[in-house]
């Protein structure tokens, strides 16, 4: 399409480890705002966990790698793995945007980020840097929490300004990073859980097992 601006999807998180849910959320959100790529950005030392309780940044970002594999919108950014202190999201989206001035970004968050969004590090500034995209899987109230202006916005018109809230209906997908790792914990089979290359990852590193056992 002639004068088409790049949209990208900044997907951040733990990913301890990621798991089919992400993959499928990402691949959702892509599809209904037509994104030309997703950033999956595995965090490094982020500012609401410790870091003692995270598997090391460069595991998570091999899994990372692993889970993107064979979808061509799907990248993996280093950016805040490679960054000394706390991973902030506006640092992050700073960075992007002068990466991508032109780009359309739109920052992938779920209904409890956002509903904590106002708590985070300059949420005014993150406002104007990227559209935000509020994952909805549905009975979640979700319409009910966005204001009815952004909620009406197309998300298929040519250019949405930052600071947009949109509601993205996404699949309920019954997996958490807290379930594999309890999983694994207990030996059962992740590979309904997580694709492939990550359940090897998990297997060769002897991850998410306790030592005590």
């Amino acid at each position: 399409m002639a004068g088409r601006r790049r949209r990208i999807g900044v997907f951040g998180g733990t990913f301890d480890p990621p798991h089919l849910g992400h993959r499928s959320v990402a691949l959702d959100v892509a599809d209904v705002l037509d994104l030309d790529e997703v950033v999956w950005i595995p965090a490094g030392d982020p500012p609401h966990k410790r870091l003692e309780q995270l598997t090391p940044a460069h595991l998570r970002l091999r899994m990372v790698r692993a889970a993107t594999m064979g979808e061509p919108r799907f990248s993996v950014s280093e950016i805040e793995v490679n960054r000394e202190g706390p991973s902030y999201t506006v640092d992050t989206l700073r960075a992007l945007r002068s990466k991508e001035p032109k780009a359309d970004l739109y920052l992938i968050v779920g209904i409890d980020q956002y509903r904590t969004f106002d708590t985070w590090r300059a949420p005014e500034e993150i406002l104007t840097l990227a559209s935000l995209a509020v994952m909805d899987r549905g009975g979640e109230s979700l319409r009910r929490d966005i204001d009815a202006e952004d909620t009406a916005r197309r998300p298929n018109s040519l250019h949405l300004p930052p600071g947009t809230v949109i509601s993205v209906p996404v699949k309920r997908i019954d997996v958490s990073s807290t379930r594999v790792r309890a999983a694994v914990d207990r030996g059962e089979s992740i590979v309904a859980l997580v694709p492939r290359a990550v359940a090897r990852i998990i297997e060769a590193e002897g991850l998410y097992r306790r030592v005590d056992r």
